[in-house]
């Protein structure tokens, strides 16, 4: 079976519970934003809207206040740099949504290889 990656966040999201590994994504999530220096601490019962908009909470603060770190959280996550440039940057707001989903693909990825493999 080959990792297909869902098209928008909600729909990760809810594969993630589906899949009964959405708790693995947000200690994922928790994990590698810490190993950035930027914890975030969600809880597991985090809600997946809410965790989707604590997502992008966090990117918009990144992109806005601490550029550096930002792009420290995406390699350290491993984010793909063509992804990240084929994004446009004009809106920071829906930038930071697009990010955040880039992200959260990421880590599915990495949990959902890690479950089976």
């Amino acid at each position: 079976m080959t990792f297909t990656a869902p098209l928008n966040t909600d729909l990760l999201l809810s594969e993630a519970q589906k899949e009964q590994l959405y708790i693995k994504l947000v200690e994922q999530l928790n994990k590698d934003f810490t190993l950035a220096n930027e914890p975030v601490d969600f809880a597991i019962e985090i809600t997946p809207i809410n965790l989707k908009l604590g997502v992008q909470d966090k990117i918009y603060n990144l992109i806005q206040h601490k550029f550096a770190e930002y792009l420290n959280l995406l390699y350290i996550i491993d984010v793909p740099e063509k992804d990240i440039k084929a994004l446009n940057g004009s809106d920071i707001a829906e930038l930071a949504e697009q990010v955040a989903f880039l992200v959260l693909k990421r880590e599915w990825q990495k949990v959902w290889f890690r479950n089976r493999y």
